[in-house]
């Protein structure tokens, strides 16, 4: 059986629609980043990118959003570091573990405002459950058996999350309509 994700693997748990944020840490045995969250995630997804953190053995990230404003790094902020400063997402890990504590885009984007960050960071709980999954094939180009494709999209299937090679159409139309407006 294929591991996607271990929030994802034993079906997924419904957040609360009201929760108010928690903090996120790093992995680190001492010394954690801590980041501050206000509010929950929104768009929160399944991701098979090759750049998005994952926890051992995943095939997938989870990934959501939040304001840049709602963000506040609250501990060890020295011991973070831009993974690749030439990536659209400047994304800030523990130099020590590792370990994505969020994504920034500084550059003119649709996203722009936004900071990609892993509520499964935190343990506190009532974070929104992912809601679909993104970037799917993108698994095949890390390694992954193109002919085990079907058993990946059904799994998600099961736990009643939709897969798509792309982002959820929702957030393809915002980035089309962002196209547009700024031609």
């Amino acid at each position: 059986m294929v591991a996607l994700h271990p929030l994802i693997d034993n079906g997924l748990k419904r957040g609360d629609p009201n929760f108010s944020g928690g903090t996120l840490e790093c992995h680190c045995l001492n010394d954690r980043v801590a980041v501050r969250i206000s509010g929950n995630v929104a768009h929160n997804h399944a991701c098979g990118c090759s750049k998005c953190w994952k926890p051992s053995g995943a095939l997938f990230s989870v990934v959501g959003v939040v304001p840049v404003s709602n963000l506040t790094v609250t501990a060890n902020k020295q011991k973070l570091h831009v993974i690749d400063p030439s990536a659209v997402i400047q994304r800030n890990a523990c130099k020590e573990c590792g370990v994505h504590m969020y994504g920034r885009i500084e550059k003119d984007h649709p996203f722009k405002g936004l900071d990609f960050v892993h509520a499964e960071l935190s343990s506190e709980e009532g974070w929104q459950e992912p809601q679909f999954a993104a970037f799917v094939s993108s698994i095949i180009e890390q390694g992954f058996d193109a002919n085990k494709m079907d058993e990946v999209r059904s799994k998600f299937k099961r736990v009643g999350l939709e897969t798509y090679d792309c982002l959820s159409p929702t957030l393809m139309d915002l980035i089309a309509s962002y196209t547009y407006k700024a031609k």
